[in-house]
């Protein structure tokens, strides 16, 4: 006999369901007094909510947190850009324009996470049944496109530099816009990159890497003013052109990342953490294949576990709920997980009907 466990908190609880959901932190058959302690225990360290209404609001605040990020970050760019726009008018540098517009482009991929972050926030239904959470990956292909083709302006530029030298005048304005360029990039990269790693979103990740490539545009800017301030014409070319391998580098890392996204590819450690807590709950007599993929910013995940063959329908089913609430303490921003419990050899294979379908 094998029963199969979906979780309430994404779709509300069914009727007749809520009394046998062991969150009065009691498992019924499968738990002994010792395992409760530990488990009260652990909800002491970590307190945790399975209430669909808590899963929400967990997601409509990571949300938030990546909306306010995006704010800040386009806000700091954006008064870069006036800075270095005032200046570029000023000593008509053709590199600090080039910065300029990599500033500008920047500032403006906020557009497509700030969607994906409020699509993101709409509840699933039965066309998206996984909700909306895809349109994170979307606005990370988006921003790998858009860092190649920073990339390719700042290769041209570099080029057409090299054959074509120009004369700056004002270099000391120049100086201090690239430097306020590549102070505001980095902050806003730090910022992009930390809150991205903090809330599982490979897009904002992404965007952080860009604007670290306009930080290395800036730099660039910067280091050939003072060349051209000694009197090498050639100085901000060939600077230009080692700073765009550095952006090509910087495209490979963000472009692997939204790669790896969208394959469903997940930390193998997060795999066997998950197999770990599935091994020690009471009850379990084998863990079978482990699935995770992110959804968004958050994770679900699938797995098999083994149970005695004797058991109530009504005893595998609270196994599998202690099983689901194992993993959801143990694998950081979890969500919900679909366990499936089978229950050790005995007499025919129940999953033969399934084998020429090659499961």
């Amino acid at each position: 006999m094998s029963t199969h466990h979906e979780p309430e908190h994404d779709h509300g609880v069914p009727a007749g369901h809520a009394d046998s959901h062991p969150h009065d932190h009691g498992h019924g058959h499968t738990a002994s007094l010792w395992s409760r302690l530990r488990h009260q225990a652990a909800h002491l360290v970590t307190p945790h909510s399975h209430e669909a209404r808590d899963k929400v609001d967990s997601a409509m605040e990571t949300s938030r947190e990546g909306m306010r990020t995006l704010w800040l970050s386009l806000g700091i760019l954006g008064l870069t850009t006036v800075v270095q726009a005032a200046v570029v008018a000023l000593s008509g540098s053709v590199a600090l324009l080039g910065d300029t517009i990599h500033n500008a482009a920047d500032a403006l991929t906020a557009v497509p996470l700030g969607i994906a972050f409020v699509l993101g926030r709409r509840a699933a239904n039965r066309r998206y049944t996984y909700g909306y959470g895809r349109a994170e990956d979307l606005a990370g292909i988006a921003i790998v496109i858009t860092i190649a083709a920073s990339s390719a302006l700042a290769a041209y530029t570099a080029v057409d530099r090299l054959f074509h030298p120009r004369e700056i005048t004002h270099l000391w304005a120049v100086a201090a816009a690239a430097a306020a360029g590549f102070v505001g990039n980095e902050w806003v990269a730090r910022y992009r990159i930390r809150t991205g790693r903090r809330i599982g979103s490979a897009a904002l990740v992404a965007d952080g890497l860009h604007a670290r490539t306009d930080g290395f545009t800036s730099l660039a800017v910067l280091i050939g003013a003072g060349g051209a301030a000694i009197g090498w014409r050639y100085a901000d070319p060939v600077v230009g052109l080692l700073i765009t391998l550095a952006i090509l580098m910087v495209l490979r890392d963000a472009a692997r990342e939204v790669y790896r996204r969208l394959m469903d590819s997940v930390d193998p450690a997060l795999v066997d953490r998950a197999e770990h807590a599935l091994r020690g709950v009471e009850g379990v007599r084998g863990v079978g294949q482990v699935r995770m993929r992110w959804i968004g910013h958050a994770l679900r995940a699938e797995t098999d576990i083994v149970v005695d063959p004797d058991l109530t329908v009504v005893q595998a089913h609270e196994l599998a709920v202690a099983a689901e609430h194992a993993l959801i303490h143990a694998v950081p921003r979890l969500t919900a997980a679909t366990v499936h419990t089978d229950h050790l050899s005995h007499g025919a294979d129940p999953h033969r009907a399934l084998a020429h379908h090659g499961t």
